[in-house]
């Protein structure tokens, strides 16, 4: 599965972005994918986990600074999965990145983490000014 992420700019805070991650490869990878999220990674910071959509069911998961600012939304279609960002805020500044994964049992738990995913994409870089 390749993973290609896109939408990323910079704005003021307050604005809205939405950013796209689009995913190739093989049809029957595509139709494997369980759960795709994104992550962010801010200079000098480790990175972080910032929401996941499950394929069965879509349930949503997001990290809590983010939680009624962010929506994750998968077009099943278009193997695409979207971030609306809205009220954006200069601590949301970082490179976002997309990621997939194909394993067949993944608890809650471990789906803030990247350990729970094999595939990712380049990054889109996210800029917000005060």
């Amino acid at each position: 599965v390749q993973l290609q992420a896109s939408g990323g700019g910079s704005v003021q805070a307050g604005a809205s972005l939405r950013l796209s991650c689009a995913a190739s490869g093989r049809a029957y990878s595509l139709n494997s994918i369980n759960v795709m999220g994104w992550f962010r990674q801010a200079p000098g910071s480790e990175r972080e986990f910032v929401a996941s959509i499950r394929r069965n069911g879509g349930r949503v998961y997001y990290e809590n600074s983010v939680k009624g600012r962010f929506t994750i939304s998968r077009d099943a279609a278009k193997n695409t999965v979207y971030l609306q960002m809205n009220t954006l805020k200069p601590e949301d500044t970082a490179v976002y990145y997309c990621a997939s994964s194909l394993r067949t049992y993944l608890s809650d738990t471990i789906l803030y983490t990247g350990r729970a995913y094999d595939s990712w994409g380049q990054g889109t870089q996210v800029t917000v000014s005060s």
